[in-house]
């Protein structure tokens, strides 16, 4: 567990491990700043039925299996108990990992938090012994993320899922 308060927000941010009640939560969290991130001309609230019903944060349901009992861990980082990012890393296979779910308010951005969340996922994936961090994200909606993910030393690799709008990236560990 990380605290730390920030200059422009004195307030004590704290990085621990997603507990099962915070899931709702956390998904709210996503699909709101998702929302924002891709101009989704729907309301929030349709948007989130729409996504839900075709599993998008499935994972999420089923995150002891899919993280933590997989060599993963699920991350938030709370504002006053108020969950204000997060982030997780799942296995792809005993080398690579894979960086998922990674999302801050946007009215945090700026403040360092991202990096703090990403080197903590980091340090847990090192500590697993994986070589490898892989990641997807959209270039285009997401450059803040893409660029910050290029200054940790991700660097462009073939795409490895279905989604030809994101950009998959690598970075040995």
């Amino acid at each position: 567990m990380i605290i730390m308060p920030t200059k422009a927000n004195p307030h004590m941010i704290q990085i621990r491990h997603i507990k099962p009640d915070e899931i709702a939560a956390a998904k709210q969290l996503i699909y709101q700043i998702a929302h924002q991130v891709f101009h989704d001309t729907r309301s929030l609230e349709e948007s989130i039925v729409f996504y839900e019903a075709r599993g998008q944060l499935h994972d999420m349901d089923e995150f002891q299996q899919t993280y933590v009992d997989n060599d993963g861990i699920f991350l938030v980082m709370t504002d006053q108990g108020q969950i204000i990012g997060t982030g997780a890393v799942r296995k792809i296979d005993d080398e690579i990992c894979e960086l998922k779910r990674v999302w801050l308010l946007f009215e945090y951005h700026g403040k360092g938090l991202g990096y703090r969340m990403l080197q903590e996922l980091l340090t847990f994936a090192r500590a697993q012994g994986y070589s490898r961090m892989r990641l997807e994200t959209d270039q285009d909606h997401q450059n803040r993320a893409f660029n910050l993910y290029k200054r940790l030393g991700f660097y462009e690799i073939p795409r490895y899922s279905d989604n030809e709008e994101d950009v998959a990236m690598e970075m040995i560990l």
